[in-house]
């Protein structure tokens, strides 16, 4: 019986191993833990994860594992004890809010909500209770709210990351409690006020990250006592005022980004005493003075940016000593002098951005030899001499920009053999000589401007080889050749610009071979022969210039038909026969010019042709009727010599003005008496003097989508000369002031379409009636509002809301600057409308109004409606900033399902990817613009983007 006694002892020995201590309240704090657990669970919209991640968090009626279950559920982690230690729900997908059972973990050391799309506001004590806390993420979520107090009380706290939400009122000042804490990232919220004071305690604090919010005053002093901070990252907020001396302090900074705010005053000396710092960020400021010459002694320094300030001086050429230094960024400042031959000595330097000041002199001679140069951009000075030789020589450089300068002497031949150039941009200097052989075999080149110098010379033979080439301006120079055969079998080529040039010869007819070319500028040369036939091929042009030549032949009648060509200029050529009579009705036509020619015969009168500036037709004594006196077999040369023809004249003359005189009298009866039945059942008589030029042009009916206070004839008696404020593709627009009601609209009316002249008179009416009737029903806040539709048997005007700040292009970028735009939306900008846009919430406003309209127009409207030519002066803005969509005359209902529309139409500017319906942008838009506002990183770089590239 020894062996069996022996044996149960053992079993119960290691049975009562097997217990582990407390076990009981293991029990009841693993209960409780695990109803927390599901309690956050049931909070979030897990199903929207494709993986489910949480799908195992449930309970589970037997298990044959020691440790508690909830221990074993994805992203917990347990200690020996079976309290939850670690929490990381990261990366998840999660959608929903925060429970406030998050704070029911005691022992919790790491919490990490990083990376999901919650966007509820997180419980007002949520951390107080976690008292054992080390590590706290919720970055890149779109929580909002205030930031909960009572991280104070985790003393052993020494990682918060917050950044990429948008939480607003101001920064936790109890986080000063903990004087362990290391890592403190509150960047890109809407975090408001001043850093508060009680963070000077935070002594063991490595990295401070603040930027991208609306925190403003004075930058305080005592940063400069939290002595380990190694990044001091605080841009992009409204900081006023000079930098604290105090920085100087900072002896192990690395990293100090200032940039994007109000500081003034000069670039601080005391940087001088930062040895270790590596990067410097004061760019878009407004500090002034010089740039300290003490900056040279920082032997660290790697990335110094001081652009876009009011820095004046010189550069000084202590900066030639940092040896380690890889990007200098002056641009955009007030320096004068030349650029210090040391800078040439820089063995690490990338990049070099010195453009858009006012420097003389010449670039450093070793400029780019033996070193890692891969941008320099030096425009927009008054530099001179030559372009260095040596610039590629590091077999580096990607982008070289020195236009708008005095550069002279020839292109360095040097350049033709750097394989890693993208962009020569050299136009608007002084240099002459020729265009080296080798850069069309440059297997990387896109963007090659050589315009508005003195080259002569030929062009090149191998741009036609060039695999990458796109763009090539060599216009404004003295190329005195012909065109090379092969220049338009350039694969990849979409805009080239050869005017003001003394180029000779027959245009290359070779189109075929080019099918991405949208603009062709050939103006202001010496070319002869016929426009070439293969040119219509070109699909996606948009701009062609073919004007001051001696080109002869008749129009191509293929040019009608060319669904892009936006904008067409033959002028001042020795062109013969008529003008195509579908060359107005051209998909996207909108100018047109054609004067001094030798055409011949009728104008066609349709699309722009009919509204064509008389001045485009001039100098072609062929030409008539349209727009221009009426075509007439009656006064030939021929017959006005002959005198017996002169007296048939003037016959015909007194009986056409005794028929004119009773006319007169019968048209004066018949006003009479439509003036006193005028508006009876609903029908107007016009009595203006342009649309009544034939009887079968009236009455004009008006068509209602609400009550109106006006009727047609007042609107009518506005559409005059004088109110007119735009003319584009689809119509003429009138601003229509009526005192008398307080009321003013905006009344486009309509050029009428080819399609209509071919249909009778009542299917057309009916027609326009059917779709205009469908867009009168459009309501929603984003949508300019169709009040109702004028229409006689020839002629439709539709009337609109006006919109008081005009269209979106104007404000954002200035009336004077707009060029061959069309001005089809009803709304005409005042000048003081420019720069409303000022602040990125109004520009975020106007954005998601436009996604919100376009939504509708989609997925509400039955049958839904695509606009097919959304662009900015397409998009208005009413007395609020409210972006209203606008112009549909382009408008196509979607009858059927899955209907596409296959060909492009619209104004010379933006077009709707895809199949134009423009789902994808709507689908697309809301999401990117959230991203914007929660990814500060995202943000500062597109931003940065955006200011560094204005002279690309």
């Amino acid at each position: 019986m020894k062996a069996p006694v022996v044996v149960l002892y053992v079993r119960i020995i290691l049975f009562l191993c097997c217990i582990p201590p407390n076990s009981g309240a293991a029990v009841s704090v693993g209960e409780e833990e695990v109803s927390a657990l599901l309690d956050i669970k049931s909070g979030f919209n897990y199903t929207s994860s494709p993986l489910r991640n949480l799908q195992d968090w449930k309970l589970q009626p037997f298990t044959t594992s020691l440790q508690p279950l909830h221990c074993n559920w994805t992203g917990v982690s347990c200690d020996s004890a079976g309290f939850v230690q670690r929490l990381d729900l990261s990366g998840m997908n999660l959608t929903g809010k925060v429970s406030t059972s998050i704070s029911r973990f005691p022992r919790l050391l790491y919490l990490n909500l990083c990376c999901n799309s919650l966007s509820s506001f997180l419980p007002k004590h949520a951390f107080a209770n976690l008292t054992s806390l080390k590590v706290l993420d919720v970055s890149d979520n779109s929580f909002v709210g205030e930031f909960p107090l009572g991280l104070g009380g985790s003393v052993g706290l020494t990682f918060v990351n917050v950044s990429g939400n948008d939480f607003t009122g101001k920064l936790p000042e109890d986080l000063g409690n903990v004087t362990g804490l290391e890592v403190l990232d509150f960047r890109g919220s809407y975090f408001q006020g001043s850093i508060p004071e009680s963070y000077k305690m935070l002594k063991n604090l490595r990295y401070l990250g603040l930027s991208g919010n609306n925190l403003s005053g004075r930058l305080p002093a005592f940063l400069g006592e939290m002595t380990a901070l190694e990044k001091l990252i605080i841009g992009y907020n409204l900081f006023h005022g000079p930098v604290p001396k105090e920085i100087g302090k900072l002896k192990k900074l690395l990293y100090l980004d200032m940039a994007v705010g109000n500081f003034t005053g000069g670039v601080p000396q005391e940087f001088e005493g930062l040895e270790h710092l590596r990067t410097i960020f004061l760019y878009k400021n407004k500090f002034d003075g010089v740039i300290p010459k003490q900056l040279g002694n920082i032997s660290t320094l790697v990335f110094l940016d001081l652009s876009d300030n009011r820095i004046s001086g010189e550069i000084p050429m202590e900066l030639g000593k940092l040896e380690n230094l890889e990007l200098l960024n002056l641009m955009c400042n007030k320096l004068v002098g030349s650029v210090p031959a040391e800078l040439g000595h820089l063995r690490r330097l990338k990049v070099l951005e010195l453009w858009n000041n006012k420097l003389t002199g010449h670039l450093p001679e070793k400029l780019g030899g033996n070193t890692s140069l891969q941008w320099l951009d030096v425009s927009s000075n008054s530099l001179s001499g030559g372009i260095p030789i040596s610039l590629c020589d590091g077999k580096n450089l990607t982008k070289l920009i020195l236009f708008n300068n005095d550069f002279t002497g020839s292109i360095p031949a040097s350049l033709t053999k750097c394989h890693t150039l993208i962009r020569v941009r050299i136009h608007n200097n002084r240099l002459n000589g020729t265009i080296p052989d080798g850069f069309g075999k440059l297997q990387n080149l896109q963007r090659l401007e050589l315009a508005g110098n003195e080259i002569t010379g030929t062009i090149p033979e191998d741009f036609s080889s060039s695999v990458s080439l796109s763009f090539i301006d060599i216009s404004r120079n003295r190329i005195h050749v012909a065109l090379p055969f092969t220049i338009f079998s350039i694969p990849n080529l979409q805009t080239f610009i050869a005017s003001d040039n003394e180029v000779v010869g027959e245009i290359p007819d070779h189109f075929q071979n080019c099918p991405f070319l949208t603009e062709l500028n050939l103006s202001n040369n010496r070319h002869t022969g016929r426009i070439p036939a293969t040119l219509t091929a070109c699909n996606k042009l948009v701009y062609l210039d073919l004007s001051n030549n001696d080109l002869t032949g008749e129009i191509p009648p293929a040019v009608a038909m060319m669904p892009s060509l936006s904008i067409l200029d033959l002028s001042h050529n020795k062109l013969h026969g008529s003008i195509p009579v579908d060359l107005g009705t051209s998909p996207a036509l909108e100018t047109l010019n054609v004067s001094y020619n030798n055409l011949t015969g009728p104008v066609p009168i349709n699309g722009v042709l009919r509204t064509i500036d008389p001045t485009d037709l001039t100098g072609n004594t062929g030409l008539c009727g349209g727009v221009l006196p009426p075509c007439s077999d009656f006064f030939t040369p021929k017959r006005l010599n002959n005198v017996h023809f002169k007296h048939v004249i003037l016959g015909l003359i007194v009986g056409i003005s005794a028929v004119f005189s009773v006319g007169i009298l019968l048209l004066g009866m018949k006003w009479i008496y439509q003036k006193w039945r005028i508006e009876c059942d609903g029908v107007i008589f016009f009595r203006g003097n342009q649309f009544a030029q034939e009887s079968d042009e009236w009455p004009w009916r008006i068509t209602a989508f609400q009550r109106l206070n006006f009727t047609s004839s007042e609107v009518l008696a506005c559409v005059i000369d004088s109110n007119v404020i735009g003319m584009g593709a689809t119509g003429i627009v009138y601003k229509a002031e009526m005192p008398r009601h307080h009321t003013t609209v905006a009344v486009k009316k309509l050029w009428k379409s080819e399609l209509d002249t071919e249909l009778s008179d009542n299917n057309a009416g009916v027609d326009i009636a059917g779709e205009a009737n469908l867009l009168g029903r459009l309501r929603h806040r984003n949508i300019v509002q169709m009040l109702g539709f004028l229409h006689n048997n020839n002629d439709v005007m539709i009337v609109y809301e006006y919109m008081p700040n005009g269209n979106l292009w104007d404000v954002l970028h200035g009336r004077e600057e707009r060029k061959n735009i069309a001005a089809d939306s009803p709304a005409s900008p005042p000048p003081s409308t420019a720069g409303l846009l000022v602040d990125w919430v109004s520009r975020y406003n106007v954005a998601t109004g436009v996604a919100h309209g376009l939504a509708y127009l989609h997925h509400d409207c039955r049958p839904p409606v695509i606009h097919r030519d959304i662009k900015s002066n397409n998009i208005l803005l009413d007395s609020n900033l409210e972006a209203r969509i606008a112009d549909f005359g382009l408008a196509k209902t979607l009858l059927r399902k899955n209907e596409t529309i296959s060909i492009i139409v619209g104004s010379y500017g933006y077009i709707a990817p895809g199949e134009f319906s423009l789902i994808s942008i709507t689908n697309s838009i809301s999401p990117l613009l959230t991203n914007f506002q929660q990814n500060t990183a995202t943000r500062q770089k597109w931003i940065r983007r955006v200011t560094s590239t204005a002279s690309e």
